[in-house]
């Protein structure tokens, strides 16, 4: 089964298969197959093609994907371009909600810089 050009998992449960897709996560997953009549527990390979052909109808209705991606990206861009705090953060890839820094923040900061001791080595004379 494809949907919005992406391959959705045969074997693995439509609740979690679905999860493959950006923007969608198991409670909107749950939201699109109650909406849709389908049972949680059927995995891809098991649903018929009018079961496939709601959810497909469901899914593609969503602002998902590129979409979702450019909207999010956009929405960050303006808060830099109206310079505030929450969009100076963005810009210097700070955590942006309030969290501390000078330990734990290494999701957005990266990989741990070591500095040097201090202490210069001796060279030979």
């Amino acid at each position: 089964m494809r949907i919005l050009g992406i391959t959705i998992p045969d074997n693995k449960r439509l609740e979690m298969a679905l999860t493959v897709l950006f923007g969608i996560g198991r409670s909107k997953a749950h939201t699109i197959l109650t909406e849709a009549g389908v049972d949680f527990s059927k995995t891809t390979k098991d649903l018929s093609t009018d079961e496939e052909n709601k959810v497909r109808v469901i899914v593609e209705s969503l602002k998902l994907e590129a979409d979702l991606k450019r909207e999010i990206a956009s929405n960050i861009k303006r808060l830099k371009d109206i310079k505030s705090y929450r969009g100076s953060r963005h810009a210097k890839k700070l955590p942006a909600r309030g969290q501390r820094t000078k330990t734990n923040a290494r999701t957005l900061k990266g990989v741990k810089k070591t500095m040097g001791s201090g202490k210069k080595k001796d060279t030979k004379k």
